[in-house]
């Protein structure tokens, strides 16, 4: 199986990570899709797209939760039919699900070189503390962009901007956690972020 790593932060809260090794044929074979989500996957261009949506399936059945347990509300923000609270990511070879009684956020990428050429799209305050000749600089804008995707999906309001909205605090990467705030229409939100890193890429999960 390529249940790559289970992550308890606390006891509410289980964070299951899936290295896509299958084909897409062995992971559409294994799953009951619902029909908007049948239709959703054939409609997908890539078979690393559809892969990913796949493997999400398959982290979800380890959760003890089929694929008609889930569904999207107006915004694209995924719920869970028992209430839990869930979020989604896949990147490349990876996909990864968190579900919590609390609320929140994750998101996985690739560790790339090409992020520096966007990083004045989402980031701002940061660059005060950031060296591009830092030997961690392409890794600490990986776990930038992560933290505010998670924030992103757990905040989910329209409007809300990486750059201009969410702060993220200086941090070590080998610290594997650090701060972040969503200044948002005169109100300040703090939370706590863990990330971690494996095989070139980084997670990183929020949790309300």
């Amino acid at each position: 199986m390529p249940l790559y790593k289970t992550i308890t932060p606390n006891s509410q809260t289980i964070v299951k990570i899936w290295k896509i090794t299958e084909s897409y044929k062995y992971l559409m074979e294994k799953v009951d899709l619902k029909p908007v989500a049948l239709e959703r996957v054939l409609g997908m261009k890539s078979e690393l797209h559809q892969r990913g949506f796949l493997s999400v399936r398959h982290l979800l059945a380890e959760f003890g939760y089929a694929d008609s347990d889930l569904f999207y509300d107006e915004n694209g923000k995924p719920h869970l039919k028992d209430g839990k609270h869930i979020s989604i990511t896949h990147s490349f070879n990876f996909s990864a699900v968190i579900i919590s009684d609390l609320i929140v956020g994750i998101d996985v990428e690739k560790q790339r070189e090409k992020i520096s050429i966007i990083a004045h799209k989402f980031i701002d305050y940061e660059f005060d503390y950031l060296s591009e000749e830092s030997t961690d600089y392409i890794k600490k804008l990986t776990a930038i962009w992560c933290v505010k995707e998670s924030l992103y999906k757990l905040f989910c309001t329209p409007g809300l901007s990486f750059k201009q909205h969410c702060l993220v605090i200086p941090f070590s990467i080998i610290d594997k956690e650090t701060i972040a705030w969503i200044d948002y229409e005169e109100k300040k939100y703090r939370y706590n972020i863990n990330f971690l890193e494996f095989e070139g890429f980084t997670c990183a999960y929020a949790i309300a």
